[in-house]
């Protein structure tokens, strides 16, 4: 087989060794991910204004595909809350929910997305994703975190609210506060408070009473279906529904139909930013997950296969009824931590979830719709985390900055802003620590070869040589940095003779500090300075060769700081 084919299908890998023991790990992890994912998927399309049953067609075929393509063996797809939020915010702009514009634009939406990914995945884009700055990702995915669980709280409370912002849902929900449902309420705040209690305390209370590690985890996994279970049973027999509590109502009994994404040139070119910054988050998102699980196994991703198994996942989601899904942080533990082994375990979540669409749905009648807001808001308070602003502000006060800044624009202004926001001042940081590399000073620890700054250490030096050692590769950002950083260290200072740039740290030089190299060695020459190299890499080495600049340079090429150091300073004895 053609190794290529193995490269782009992981599946003809990793199914080469799979086994019967494999089989049962995967199987039991599939049982407590599709327990855990029947809620969670009904809830996540709510929130992204679909139907529910488009929760559950896009958990289906996206996982299958996944399972085909993708790299992660513990990384479990499908509608994630963050995802789902970007998609309502995107999509309230084009039409309205529950229309057929909506339901349309939402499949379009699915498509872009996944071929947006597919293509990262083929041309090898993977990269891009490091341009995200870490801290500013958690900024945004905590403020969507805050403003999915106050979206929520209408649901809770049984009044009608909308908004797009913090400030948008609070006056809402406050101008609406006297038609707050009493039945719903007490339906609602009982299914979070058992939902919390079920995270935090389930598991150690059923471990003190006896049960097993194993039956534990599973019941504690199991406890959202309780939630469901129990307030349906609740609301069918009292007849609540009668009394003002919104139910989730008929869901299509069936599998996950063929359907077409709308790609007439006005829906893609509104949706194809949108689409564009759907894709980035949710595989930083994913790609996160998957390398973190996967570390403790010791386990190899690939992230341009990664892209190609979001991107099939998408496509897959745009023909089946549903919208934009990636790797979920919450679902994608459990399924490692009930001992999955390879992807098959999705595949066989999507089995079970497919079992649930034709089977289980009439179940689900008269589910309030408070108890589906109830499993969101807990879900998405665990990825609430502002000590990433204490942490940020005591390492970085430009991390703290961006941080802030894409917490309080998401917050404030909406998630579409917020991830705008993110996305521009992560290019923006990385552009703004490098336009001012680290340069020091160096000079020769005392009965050594090596160099040290001399701020720090302390060095041998020569008044007559400079040592400078850069920290950064050059390139046009930083270029001009680095010659005003030589001038002034040389001006009025007549003893210097020699200027060393160690060039130990640098990886590239573009043609912007090629060009500024050659403009430092002629102004040095004007004052009677030779500029030298020293560790300069082959790499680094081989492009400097394709031009003038070495040939025209006034000192020398030294293989080592400790050569360069140890010649110059002879010569000026």
């Amino acid at each position: 087989m053609h190794p290529k084919i193995r490269t782009y299908m992981p599946l003809l890998d990793w199914g080469r060794d799979y086994t019967r023991q494999t089989f049962s790990s995967d199987l039991v992890a599939a049982l407590i991910v599709t327990i855990m994912l029947i809620p969670q998927s009904l809830a996540y399309a709510l929130l992204a204004g679909l139907p529910p049953e488009a929760g559950l067609y896009a958990s289906i075929v996206p996982i299958l595909l996944y399972a085909v393509f993708g790299t992660s063996r513990a990384l479990a797809v499908g509608p994630v809350a963050v995802i789902s939020l970007l998609t309502a915010a995107t999509l309230g702009n084009i039409a309205q929910q529950g229309t057929m514009g909506y339901a349309a634009a939402a499949l379009t939406l699915a498509f872009l997305s996944g071929g947006i990914l597919l293509a990262m995945g083929l041309f090898r884009l993977g990269f891009l994703a490091n341009f995200l700055s870490h801290p500013v990702i958690s900024g945004f995915i905590t403020a969507s975190g805050v403003i999915i669980a106050a979206s929520q709280l209408k649901h809770i409370l049984g009044i009608s609210a909308s908004g797009d912002t913090l400030p948008e849902l609070l006056h809402g929900l406050w101008t609406h506060l006297g038609d707050i449902n009493a039945v719903t309420l007490v339906l609602g705040t009982g299914a979070t408070a058992f939902l919390f209690w079920v995270r935090k305390r389930m598991k150690p209370f059923l471990l003190s009473r006896g049960f097993g590690a194993r039956s534990a985890d599973v019941a504690t996994k199991a406890g959202p279906v309780a939630a469901v279970v129990v307030t349906t049973a609740v609301v069918w027999l009292f007849g609540l529904s009668e009394h003002g509590v919104r139910i989730v109502g008929a869901v299509p009994q069936a599998l996950p139909p063929f359907t077409l994404p709308d790609l007439s040139f006005d829906l893609v070119s509104e949706l194809l930013v949108p689409a564009l910054l759907i894709s980035i988050i949710g595989f930083v998102e994913s790609i996160s997950v998957a390398q973190t699980l996967a570390a403790k196994k010791r386990q190899r991703i690939n992230p341009d296969q990664e892209l190609i198994g979001l991107g099939a996942a998408n496509l897959g989601a745009a023909f089946t009824g549903g919208f934009p899904v990636t790797g979920g942080f919450s679902r994608s533990v459990v399924n490692y931590d009930a001992g999955a082994e390879t992807p098959a375990a999705g595949a066989y979540t999507a089995v079970g979830l497919a079992i649930a669409a034709v089977a289980l749905t009439p179940l689900i009648y008269f589910l309030p719709q408070a108890t589906l807001a109830a499993t969101i808001i807990v879900a998405v308070l665990s990825l609430v985390d502002f000590s990433i602003l204490k942490r940020s502000w005591s390492y970085s006060k430009a991390d703290f900055t961006a941080v802030l800044a894409t917490i309080l624009l998401t917050l404030g202004m909406g998630v579409e802003v917020g991830v705008s926001a993110g996305v521009i001042l992560s290019v923006f940081l990385h552009l703004y620590k490098t336009t001012k590399p680290h340069i020091a000073e160096v000079g020769q620890v005392r009965g050594s070869e090596h160099f040290r700054n001399i701020k720090r250490h302390e060095v041998e030096t020569d008044p007559a040589v400079v040592s400078l050692r850069i920290d950064e590769s050059l390139y046009f950002a930083n270029a001009r940095f680095l010659e005003d950083y030589i001038y002034d260290r040389v001006a009025n200072e007549t003893p210097v003779r020699d200027v060393v740039l160690m060039f130990s740290a640098v990886n590239e030089v573009d043609l912007s500090a090629l060009e500024s190299l050659e403009a430092i060695n002629a102004r040095l020459k004007d004052m009677g300075i030779r500029l030298h190299l020293s560790e300069v890499k082959g790499p680094v080495m081989d492009r400097l060769c394709r031009q003038h600049f070495l040939s025209d340079l006034t000192g020398e090429v030294f293989l080592s700081q400790y050569d360069a150091f140890k010649a110059l300073r002879r010569a000026t004895v």
